[in-house]
Parts: structure tokens; C-alpha cells; sequence
């Protein structure tokens, strides 16, 4: 599924469609991602914990599928569905785990610092990624996936910037692999430079991609580390607002041979789904959102991004994904190496090392 097919399925079919022609493709999907959380089940059962999350075996076990299978026609609106809706629902609901309270406390230095990590990554990561002769899309990707928050902002990003399933599927592939690498050796890396808790609490937060890993890596370090990682992690997902803003503004009204024309407008400016992770956000800082509710939905944008991450891997070509394996992976490693230093650098100029 390209994301032109997934464009004029926003804006023409869905209307017109009703809930029977996209149950069948959202239950695939759903049968794939309930798959991929039996076997990270598994997994923390035989090795006490998960190498791979649920939402990288739901693309993996998608794309297996998909390469052994073509679904029929039937199932395409809603794995459109489940792969373009479902995601963006998705976002909204992580405006919920970030107030205005967690910024504040992170001090006006750091949270300065968080944004330049973010922004000198980002420019770094695609400048690699081009160089390596990666499309302008699929070197985005890659560099937000590695500057921001790995397979979440690369799923946040691609409809922003138009990518297809192909480029998104091959982008979290390689950074996934990549996290399970890093989660391994951050902690090898932090006893190397004789970080202390905060600092490689702080250095974790910066470099590592999904929150959980995040944990996972600072727990070695200490309760000061998985503190200070997780506030420095929020923050930085915090950021896959204004990137995506930035970037919905930088190619509006662009076309070329790989995406649609884009038409000019408001939703094009600011999709709804960065507006939702604002509001919701403000929600919670103003503390609109009760206590009680706060796990639930977490959750549940948890589960939604399984679902869509399913749907993005039955759309894939492996064919596709192998041709751009080794420059993709070179991007990545070089990116990541990259975000690491200027990690580094900002905790030598906040004194935290």
C-alpha cells in the first residue's frame, strides 16, 4: 500500500464506507498484533524479559505474512484503516503521559538542551542518510526515528511527510534492531565513561528510543538513572510535535514521483493529530485528565500502535525492504553514533560528567 492509496482512502472512500468494509482488515490486523503480544509473552517467560516488543513483532509477523500470502482485496480498507487511523489516534493519546509539571521539572538548561540534541540529530541524521544516496524520505525517517523516539516518530512522520509502507516498514526494521543493540551495551558504555546516575540516566534518556527501553537500560544504573532517563526520554518525545509540524510546513503543496499533490489547507499545516497530542497534553497539566484514567489510555495508544504497526507490515514488499537493507542499516549505525556524541557533549557542557 503506497501512501497515495492511503491518501484517497482519507479523503474519498472511508466516507463513504461502512463498518463491514473495514472489520475485515482491522480483525487481521488485530489477529496479528494479539500474535505478536502472545509471543513477547513467551518471551519474558523463557528469558525473563522481552528482546523484541509486541510492536516490532507485529511489523515482522505482518510482513512474514504478507510475503507468504497476498490478502484479498476485501481486507485492503481496513488494513488502510488500521495503518493510517488507528496510529494517528494513537499520538493523541501520548499528549496524556507529558505535563507541563514534567518539563518544569527538568530545569530550563537541560530542556534547551533536549531540543538542540534533537534538532542537531535530526539534520545530522538525514545529511548521513542522503549521503548514502537514501530517497529524501525514507533518510527523514531514519532521522527522526533515531532523534526523537524510533518506531513511534518514524510511524508519526510518514504520513506527514508522505512516505509508503515500504520506507516505514524497512525504517523500523534497522532501528529496531538497533535499540535491542543499545539497550545491550549502553550500560557497558556508561560504566566506560564513568557516568553517575543522573548523567547516564540523562544520556540514556537522550539516546535510547522507546521509553520502556529506555528503563531497561538505566535500571542497571540505578532507581537515579531510570528517573532521570524516563523525565529526559518524555521530553524528547515531547518533540515529535513540533518536528512534525515543522516538517508538514517544509513539504506542503511538494509532489513528486514517489507521493501525491498535497492541497494546500489547514490539515496540511497542522494535522489533527499533532493538535490532539497538544490539547491533551494541556488536559493533563491543567489536570483534566483524572489520575485513574492516565495507565488506560496509555495503554491503549500501546495497543493501537501494535495494530497499526500489524497493518503496515501486511503492506510491505520484502523485495522493497532487502534492496535498501544495507544503506538503511549504515544510516542508522552512523546516525545513532552521531546522537550519542552530541549527547555527550551537551551533558560536558551541563556538567553533568
Amino acid at each position: 500500500m503506497k501512501a497515495a492509496e492511503i491518501l484517497h482512502f482519507h479523503h474519498a472512500a472511508f466516507p463513504r464506507e461502512n463498518f463491514r468494509s473495514v472489520l475485515p482488515g482491522v480483525l487481521l490486523c488485530c489477529a496479528v498484533a494479539t500474535v505478536a503480544y502472545a509471543l513477547e509473552a513467551e518471551e519474558r517467560v523463557l528469558a525473563g524479559r522481552a528482546w523484541l516488543e509486541s510492536l516490532v513483532l507485529a511489523i515482522l509477523i505482518g510482513t512474514a505474512l504478507r510475503s507468504l500470502w497476498a490478502p484479498h482485496a476485501r481486507f485492503n480498507h481496513g488494513i488502510v484503516f488500521s495503518s493510517k487511523y488507528l496510529l494517528e489516534i494513537a499520538v493523541v493519546l501520548l499528549g496524556a503521559s507529558v505535563s507541563g509539571a514534567t518539563l518544569l521539572a527538568a530545569g530550563p538548561g537541560l530542556l534547551a538542551g533536549i531540543a538542540g540534541v534533537v534538532a542537531a540529530a535530526l539534520l545530522l541524521g538525514f545529511a548521513m542518510g542522503r549521503l548514502l544516496g537514501l530517497p529524501t524520505r525514507m533518510a527523514l525517517l531514519v532521522a527522526c526515528g533515531n532523534a526523537i523516539c524510533g518506531n513511534s516518530a518514524i510511524a508519526a512522520v510518514a504520513p506527514v511527510i508522505g512516505a509508503d509502507s515500504d520506507d516505514v516498514a524497512a525504517s523500523i526494521a534497522f532501528t529496531a534492531v538497533l535499540g535491542v543493540a543499545v539497550v545491550l551495551g549502553l550500560p557497558l558504555a556508561g560504566l566506560a565513561l564513568g557516568l553517575g546516575g543522573h548523567a547516564f540516566g540523562a544520556f540514556a534518556g537522550l539516546t535510547v528510543y522507546a521509553v520502556p527501553q529506555v528503563i531497561a537500560a538505566a535500571a542497571p544504573m540505578g532507581p537515579a538513572a531510570v528517573q532521570t532517563g524516563t523525565l529526559v526520554k518524555l521530553v524528547r518525545v515531547l518533540m515529535l510535535g513540533p518536528v512534525c509540524l515543522v516538517l508538514s510546513l517544509v513539504t506542503r503543496g511538494s509532489a513528486d514521483a514517489e507521493g501525491p499533490q498535497r492541497r494546500p489547507g489547514l490539515a496540511h499545516l497542522v494535522p489533527w493529530f499533532i493538535l490532539g497530542f497538544l490539547a491533551l497534553m494541556l488536559c493533563r497539566t491543567l489536570g483534566l485528565i483524572p489520575q485513574a484514567a492516565l495507565a488506560p489510555m496509555a495503554q491503549l495508544a500501546t495497543v493501537l500502535t501494535v495494530v497499526s504497526m500489524a497493518a503496515l507490515g501486511l503492506g510491505v514488499d520484502l523485495r522493497t525492504v532487502a534492496q535498501a537493507g544495507g544503506r538503511v542499516t549504515a544510516a542508522v549505525v552512523l546516525s545513532l553514533a552521531g546522537l550519542g556524541a552530541i549527547s555527550l557533549g551537551l551533558l560536558h557542557l551541563l556538567h553533568m560528567v
